[in-house]
Order: structure tokens, then C-alpha cells, then sequence
């Protein structure tokens, strides 16, 4: 079964976070990262970037039009993305509530349930 974890922040958060702590946080990341792609459980994860940098894309008569984004109007944006194939959704949960972040932000977690058979 295959999951997608969900991190939202927003760029208020990210700069009220000393350096030291940032550091810190961000090694203890890295370390959870390590530690799923080892058991193979991990198959992906990205940070992206912050939410001024996100466009929309629409097609009019053919063409692309681009605004900026993201869609929703919200506080917090969607930070980072993990990928995850696990025996079970229990085990998505573990994996999920043992993300650094999840004691100060909850942890998006989302079932996928297809994907394009050329994966």
C-alpha cells in the first residue's frame, strides 16, 4: 500500500525557528529519512518551495495561462511530501507519528489508491 504524508507550514513559522534549532530539526529530519529508505518503506521525499514561488496553470483557447498561486487561500501552505509503501495503514500510521514534526504540526496522511499502471 502505497501513502502520501503531507507537511504544511508557511514562511512566519519557518523564520521564527532559531538557527541552531533550524539545524537541528533539519538533521533530525534527515535522520527519519535515512531511516524509512533503509527499510525500503521511504520512496520519496521532497520539500518544496516556499508559497510565493507556486503558479497556477490554466489553458485558454489552447494556451497556457499562468498566475501566481497556490490555489487555496490559507495560512499554511504545503510544505514538504513523503512518499511511503507499507504492509498496512497501521504501519503508515507508526511512520507518520514518528516524523520529527508531528509533536508540534499534525501529518497529513493520505491513501493512494491508483496510480498510472506505467509506474
Amino acid at each position: 500500500m502505497k501513502y502520501l504524508l503531507l507537511i504544511y507550514g508557511n514562511q512566519e513559522k519557518w523564520n521564527a525557528i532559531p538557527p541552531e534549532v533550524w539545524s537541528a530539526a533539519v538533521a533530525e529530519q534527515e535522520a527519519w529519512n535515512a531511516r524509512y529508505r533503509a527499510t525500503g518503506e521511504l520512496l520519496g521525499a521532497y520539500g518544496l518551495g516556499d508559497a510565493d514561488t507556486a503558479k497556477l496553470v490554466l489553458r485558454r483557447d489552447g494556451a497556457p495561462v499562468v498566475t501566481d498561486g497556490p490555489y487555496l487561500e490559507t495560512k499554511e501552505y504545503l510544505a514538504s511530501l513523503y512518499l511511503l509503501e507499507v504492509a498496512s495503514a497501521e504501519r503508515a500510521r507508526e511512520i507518520a507519528a514518528d516524523m520529527p514534526w508531528a509533536d508540534e504540526s499534525p501529518v497529513e496522511l493520505w491513501p493512494i489508491l491508483h496510480e498510472s499502471p506505467g509506474n
